[in-house]
């Protein structure tokens, strides 16, 4: 069909005329943002297009946008340490070369649909920290509890407007972050995604990374609403309870929610999170009450809802078109990752032409998702020159300096000698960092023998720690250094190259160790550096 013109200005003016010309194929396809195989729009290989066909019943990204008239696709991949890998299926970044040309692929089949005056929505989950998945060629910034360390809003903003320019040049235009969870609990699946464990701290950097991102034309996402750290469960395996009542939520977890809208954020992602205070027994995803009476009518959001990925078990209790239209009649307007798209789509269609989907509400929800998609049209993108620029790498690199946190032992000085770094299992690449960091600094490095520096990360316990280390750095959250000998204990909350950078000016006794631990540690202080 040939996309009808739209008028200019007011995007949400846009939006709805827009609306106005589209069939009900045409409006069911705007609501769905699922994944798709292979790392071309086009081109992909045949194992890419078997999996295609088992997802939507096509070969190619290109050819599913055509087929379901989609409004949006995200962008997949994991790494090692990774939370959510349990429900990334596949990956299909590389290096930003490659994101951008298939992003422009998908733009260019999705220009041709009907509702192709509105720019395609292009997503991915680029946290930072552990759940990152652009890490090739790009500037990374350290992780939301890095950030939280530094305790500077500033800071926060300038690093994620830095990264998020970044993203828009490859083609990105939002981002399913800011984690706006507090870390009420020991999660670890939310971990050091969460900025911290006080709720205003929390609020003030999310709203500082909801306004670096979206003044260079990304939109952000908080994210998982009604605050997933508040369980220590993980959402990818099972149902998370919060047990909390609906007055702790509202001082405890919902504060960043509120500063994140109060910033202007353009979505927010619901959770499958049982809150048992409201509506017990029904995850988040799927509940009125928490999606249209609290997060619409008390907490005033009037952006995009997105579901967090269908595709995980406590979404998979209904068949992907039941799902779909439960989704959707709770008060969400995407429908991220269902597990197969054809029956999420003839779901959707069967229940808008049979009644069990409200018209009504459809037309808001695209209306919402367009008016979303204008307003992101009118902002400019940078260039991919400007990947890694040098004024990119010093924000990252001010946010990973402000970070580094001594929790045991003297406040900063160099550590004495020539140094050995070690570490727990599998971080050669960063033990190496580290490594090339040091010896940058002036610190003599050497394969043994010398005062041991030793680094543990996301997942390490207790076992993972060295009785002889005379410095034990946590890259993750600092809960294990309360287990940890050694007589100076920093964290970098963070393995970033920016975060190895700062932690090796700290050693050489360069830089002072400023940070403050956003969660509590058994036994230790926040900083043993006065303030």
């Amino acid at each position: 069909s040939t996309p009808a013109p739209t008028p200019a200005g007011d995007p949400a003016a846009r939006a709805a005329a827009l609306v106005a010309t589209l069939s009900d194929e045409d409006l069911v396809g705007q609501v769905l943002m699922p994944y798709a195989y292979g790392d071309s729009a086009t081109k992909v290989s045949s194992g890419s297009a078997a999996g295609n066909q088992a997802l939507a019943g096509v070969d190619t990204p290109a050819e599913m946008i055509a087929k379901y008239r989609l409004g949006g696709l995200i962008l997949v991949g994991f790494s090692a340490d990774d939370p959510t890998k349990g429900n990334q299926e596949t990956t299909n970044v590389d290096n930003p070369k490659q994101v951008h040309e298939l992003t422009g692929g998908l733009r260019a089949a999705a220009g041709r649909l009907a509702a192709g005056p509105a720019p395609f929505l292009v997503g991915t989950d680029q946290e930072y920290g552990v759940v990152t998945r652009i890490t090739d060629g790009v500037t990374v910034l350290p992780s939301a509890l890095a950030a939280g360390a530094a305790g500077d809003p500033a800071l926060t903003e300038a690093a994620w407007r830095a990264a998020g320019a970044e993203l828009a040049a490859m083609g990105i235009n939002i981002d399913f972050a800011p984690v706006a969870d507090v870390l009420a609990t020991r999660s670890a699946v939310i971990g050091s995604r969460s900025y911290g464990s006080d709720p205003k701290r929390t609020a003030a950097q999310v709203g500082g990374a909801v306004r670096g991102l979206q003044a260079v034309g990304v939109a952000a996402t908080l994210k998982h609403f009604p605050g997933h750290g508040h369980s220590a469960d993980d959402s990818h395996q099972d149902l998370p309870v919060l047990t909390q009542s609906a007055a702790a939520l509202k001082s405890g977890a919902w504060p960043p929610f509120t500063a994140g809208i109060d910033a202007g954020a353009m979505a927010v992602m619901s959770g499958h999170l049982d809150a048992r205070a409201i509506d017990p027994g029904t995850p988040a995803t799927f509940s009125h009450k928490l999606l249209t009476d609290v997060l619409r009518g008390q907490l005033g959001f009037t952006g995009v809802v997105v579901t967090d990925g269908m595709n995980m078990p406590p979404a998979k209790r209904w068949a992907p078109g039941e799902a779909a239209v439960r989704a959707l009649n709770a008060g969400n307007d995407l429908i991220l990752m269902t597990p197969n798209v054809g029956q999420a789509y003839d779901g959707l269609l069967a229940a808008l032409r049979g009644g069990s989907l409200a018209r009504a509400r459809l037309v808001e929800a695209v209306t919402r998702v367009l008016t979303m998609k204008f307003r992101l049209a009118a902002l400019p993108s940078a260039q991919m020159s400007t990947l890694g620029a040098p004024a990119h790498r010093a924000a990252a690199e001010a946010l990973a300096a402000g970070a580094v946190t001594v929790l045991k032992g003297a406040c900063g000085g160099a550590v004495r000698g020539p140094v050995t770094v070690t570490s727990s299992g599998g971080r050669d690449g960063t033990r190496a960092a580290l490594t090339d960091a040091l010896t940058a600094a002036g610190v003599t490095v050497k394969p043994s023998g010398g005062t041991v520096v030793h680094l543990v990360g996301y997942g390490d316990g207790a076992g993972d720690l060295r009785a002889d280390a005379a410095v034990t750095v946590a890259m993750d959250t600092p809960y294990v250094l309360a287990k940890a000998a050694s007589p100076t204990l920093l964290a970098t909350y963070s393995s970033s190259r920016a975060s190895m950078t700062a932690l090796a000016a700290v050693l050489a006794g360069k830089a002072r160790p400023g940070g403050r631990s956003p969660v509590a540690v058994p036994g230790l202080p926040a900083t043993t550096c006065r303030t």
